[in-house]
């Protein structure tokens, strides 16, 4: 019995600080499908397997890629968030890529003539509004209506098993959000795919021909740092925690410091309170344009904040800012861009309103509840 239980606790131990194994990683589970096939990729600078290009090693493997499909951001990954690209060459390997931004979200059939298999593999961060979601629903869907197989290499959740935010009012669907899910929803990719196709949210409620190649060593309270940024202004495992908390400010004239080196964990305007700290954007990789260039910004600098996998969105940082804004009917964009951010116009509202955080996080609650019902049908890890 004693035996049994040292082995036992042996093999938890090294189960909690075993090495992750991506989906990409996993190449016994996929490469012979991909063997004497048309291949095409969905990828950016995040498709690494053991520090090497997805592409790269598939074409050592000989493999037949024909096209590359970049979403936001580009293949490389070094676009402005919202900046159009356009379709070209890689210079490293010759393969033509495709931009799915812009006008061009979703590959057309003349797209994916000759293609005999799509291969999903870019890193999410486990936010709704991160539009990489939305790039997948759209592979998916191709995919489907031209009758050609998908596979999702799957990829950590760096925010881990967090649930929290508005369940998504499909009134306010758009390309930063697609599906009738919270902000935080506590999933991999791989998951994901499964849940949009088993909830039927394809168009015309069709099933993709599906295959996730799962993780290794994984588990949803499994602490997982980025070995790369998964877009230009995420640069940092603090960046991509406050993501969801901090993206709100998107939707107002306040700058979440995109134009400096510490985007997504400051927020500020030339217009705030004064502050001891301040800010000043510049133009630079990723942020060409940002908010309030070259101007002084005072704000909140959350550099010291610490990262759990257990807390959900802080609406503090928000709240707060409202009441130190200098110009409160200003505050919310003409656009209401934070109603599409939010899922719907209530957080807007309940701001207006004087709300505070927690009478607003009990608004969440019955969404929240149902939503963790669906998510439990599509869990792959525990």
């Amino acid at each position: 019995m004693l035996k049994k239980t040292i082995f036992l606790l042996i093999f938890l131990s090294f189960s909690l600080f075993a090495q992750i194994i991506t989906g990409a990683s996993n190449s016994i589970e996929y490469l012979s499908k991909l063997k004497g096939k048309n291949v095409a990729l969905v990828v950016n600078q995040s498709s690494l397997v053991n520090g090497e290009h997805l592409v790269d090693k598939l074409l050592d493997e000989r493999i037949n890629i024909v096209k590359i499909f970049a979403p936001e951001h580009g293949f490389r990954g070094t676009a402005d968030a919202g900046q159009h690209l356009k379709n070209g060459i890689d210079s490293k390997t010759g393969l033509p890529i495709v931009s799915l931004y812009g006008k061009h979200k979703k590959p057309t059939r003349r797209d994916l003539q000759n293609i005999d298999i799509l291969v999903f593999d870019i890193q999410d961060v486990g936010v709704r509004f991160y539009t990489y979601l939305s790039t997948l629903h759209y592979i998916m869907e191709s995919a489907t209506e031209s009758r050609i197989p998908v596979i999702v290499l799957d990829r950590p959740n760096p925010n881990g098993g967090r649930i929290d935010g508005e369940v998504l009012n499909m009134k306010y669907k758009s390309f930063v959000g697609m599906h009738p899910v919270p902000i935080l929803y506590g999933m991999t990719i791989g998951e994901y795919a499964l849940m949009i196709n088993g909830e039927g949210w394809l168009k015309g409620h069709k099933k993709a021909d599906l295959q996730v190649v799962k993780l290794d060593n994984y588990t949803h309270k499994t602490p997982y740092s980025l070995p790369v940024k998964p877009s230009p202004n995420l640069p940092n495992d603090l960046s991509v925690y406050l993501y969801p908390s901090l993206a709100f400010f998107e939707g107002t004239p306040l700058s979440v410091g995109r134009g400096t080196t510490n985007q997504f964990q400051i927020y500020g305007s030339p217009y705030y309170k004064k502050t001891p700290f301040t800010f000043k954007p510049v133009s630079r990789e990723g942020a060409k344009y940002p908010k309030y260039k070259t101007k002084t910004c005072y704000g909140v600098d959350l550099r010291g904040e610490t990262i759990s996998s257990t807390k959900g969105i802080n609406l503090s940082y928000i709240l707060d800012a409202y009441k130190h804004y200098r110009y409160h009917k200003k505050f919310f964009l003409k656009s209401k861009f934070i109603d599409k951010l939010a899922g719907s116009a209530n957080l807007r509202k309940q701001i207006r309103a004087g709300k505070s955080a927690w009478q607003i996080k009990q608004s969440w609650k019955k969404g929240l509840t149902k939503f963790k019902t669906i998510r439990k049908k599509y869990l792959i890890y525990p």
